[in-house]
């Protein structure tokens, strides 16, 4: 690990974990969460305003923490990164303002950078640098992506997408019928593990001949598995849950890997990345693994640690954005709840073509005696 590789906070709060990573170039040296998932399960869903209450308690002991676990001062950093988007609007402000708060007070540069593409990224602190061009399924709570990135800080291209429920919410509200609670990927995970995964031929969203070759679809999966369940509850029938889990997961999977496999091969890419909280399915992990070796491509996944949303994604992305010079934002970036994922960061509006924002020569200029201490 060189000294001489960008130091960088990333701070993520695009949902419902207060997330603080920091790395060095693509080493990892901490990486601290703090979850209001338990808040949040009695609701059986994430509620923004709870989110956005839990972010602003959590946010100055988790850097904290994550400092003290790096073995760094707040001073030896050379840029502080945030999710500005997609996600949960109030969320996400909380972020974005500690960020600029804490890169004011430092006088380093800020990077606000787009979520989708630093579950892409975080890989680089598991498997080394990303191969260009990656190729990427993304597959979480909110989002289902089908993603080619020639350069991760500039150039990201969407292939496919989910035009309804994304992956993860299907499970959770699968769970939320079989009162499993929430959320629902990893109970349903467990139980498939016991379950017959070919007991129910539950449908594949999107796979005919004439269908978006790598669009997705689980709004009528999730349908009619729910009306499987209701018919046998009133039929009086026992539901066998590990079967339904089992089946219902496969069905997901099964469409997840295949598209993904296609578009590799159809755009020449000899690997594929998967990441976002879906992709610590252990499942969807088998079958990738397994359709890859047959078609001769190599499967990147980062531990089921780094898939979840974490603060190390967004450090790991800013790292990258300092290493290739890329221009920091300004004090005029805003949370923006849809970002496109073509914008994998948010650039000030005054760089001077050096990868440096004049606003934060300013910065530089008043922060001699160091704000923070």
């Amino acid at each position: 690990m060189a000294a001489d590789e960008p130091l960088v906070l990333g701070i993520e709060t695009s949902c419902d974990e207060t997330g603080v990573g920091i790395v060095r170039g693509t080493t990892l040296l901490a990486d601290a969460v703090a979850s209001s998932v338990d808040t949040h399960a009695r609701f059986g869903g994430v509620v923004p305003e709870i989110a956005s209450r839990a972010h602003l308690e959590a946010m100055v002991p988790t850097i904290e923490r994550a400092l003290k676990d790096a073995g760094v001062s707040a001073r030896d950093l050379d840029g502080i990164a945030v999710t500005a988007g997609p996600g949960l609007a109030g969320a996400l402000l909380v972020g974005v303002s500690a960020a600029k708060a804490y890169a004011y007070a430092l006088g380093k540069p800020l990077y606000g950078v787009n979520h989708l593409a630093s579950h892409i990224c975080v890989d680089q602190l598991e498997h080394g640098p990303l191969p260009e061009p990656t190729m990427a399924l993304l597959v979480s709570g909110g989002h289902s992506s089908l993603l080619l990135a020639p350069d991760i800080t500039a150039d990201v291209r969407p292939m496919g997408a989910t035009i309804d429920d994304a992956a993860g919410e299907a499970f959770d509200k699968i769970a939320r019928v079989l009162d499993l609670g929430f959320p629902g990927g990893p109970v349903i995970d467990r139980l498939a593990r016991e379950g017959d995964p070919k007991a129910i031929n539950f449908p594949r969203g999107l796979s005919g001949s004439k269908d978006p070759a790598y669009d997705f679809s689980f709004s009528g999966l999730k349908t009619a598995v729910a009306r499987w369940i209701e018919a046998r509850r009133a039929a009086g029938e026992e539901v066998p849950v590990r079967d339904v889990a089992a089946s219902f997961q496969e069905a997901v999977v099964d469409v997840l890997t295949r598209k993904a496999v296609r578009a590799c091969k159809d755009e020449g890419v000899d690997h594929l990345m998967i990441g976002g909280g879906v992709a610590a399915n252990s499942r969807l992990r088998a079958l990738a693994q397994e359709r890859c070796e047959r078609a001769g491509i190599r499967l990147r996944v980062p531990r089921p640690g780094l898939c979840t949303d974490n603060g190390a994604m967004v450090a790991a992305l800013g790292a990258e954005m300092v290493a290739r010079n890329r221009p920091a934002s300004d004090w005029e970036l805003s949370a923006d709840s849809s970002l496109p994922v073509t914008e994998p960061h948010v650039p000030g509006s005054h760089g001077d073509g050096h990868g440096h924002s004049h606003s934060h020569d300013h910065v530089h200029e008043i922060s001699k005696e160091n704000l923070y201490s």
